[in-house]
């Protein structure tokens, strides 16, 4: 059976940002995205595509690099391509209040993310790929002195407890897979929104048998 081809496409939590401040990227052993490409034994290959600070479909002009999803995608579907499977994992980055602010808001916008890959593929006449909508881990307490007034403080936290309720709407909604990081993981108290090494494994491992069921592995 020929390797699959899988494109991890997320936001910092996906890149590996350490929790704490000025600390390294997370090793490469450790991001989830190489985690789970471990766990599937050499059927699939997993290319890692993930930019901190990443949205749906929101622009941020903070950064030098650009921030919105459904804008960079198409780039790294053609790029990469084809592809047996797309995992989304982004969201978090909306609930920031100069974004959308809302799960409900960032469901709609993975939708659109959903939209884009399955035109793309058409568009091109290649295989539709699989597609797995992950909702993040939640936003936690915190005393870092910013990231939370970054974030929307505790409206954002609470907002993030209904990702996995919106985004199994969205999955419903398009036929796709769903797996709800919180499950497995929980964000350092060093900031209240990254994770440790751990928990950065933790979503690579529990996406293994997820992967597996949808590729037929």
């Amino acid at each position: 059976m020929p390797q699959k081809v899988i494109l991890a496409f997320g936001d910092s939590l996906t890149y590996g940002a350490n929790p704490r401040t000025g600390g390294p990227r997370h090793d490469y052993e450790d991001r989830w995205p190489t985690v789970l490409e471990q766990g599937l034994d050499g059927a699939a290959r997993v290319i890692a595509e993930g930019l901190g600070g990443r949205t749906t479909v929101h622009d941020d002009h903070f950064s030098p690099a650009d921030r919105n999803g459904a804008r960079v995608l198409p780039t790294l579907l053609a790029s990469h391509g084809p592809l047996d499977l797309v995992i989304l994992m982004l969201g978090t980055n909306d609930l920031k209040p100069f974004h959308g602010r809302t799960a409900f808001e960032a469901s709609k916008g993975v939708g659109r993310l959903v939209e884009i890959v399955r035109g793309h593929a058409g568009a091109k006449g290649e295989p539709i790929p699989e597609i797995i909508i992950v909702s993040p881990p939640h936003l936690g307490d915190t005393d870092h002195p910013e990231m939370m007034v970054h974030f929307g403080q505790d409206a954002a936290i609470a907002e993030s407890r209904s990702f996995a309720h919106w985004y199994r709407r969205r999955a419903d909604e398009y036929g796709t897979a769903f797996f709800d990081a919180a499950t497995v993981a929980k964000p350092s108290p060093l900031d209240g929104v990254h994770l440790d090494a751990a928990n950065t494994r933790a979503i690579g491992a529990g996406l293994v048998p997820v992967v597996k069921e949808v590729l037929g592995l």
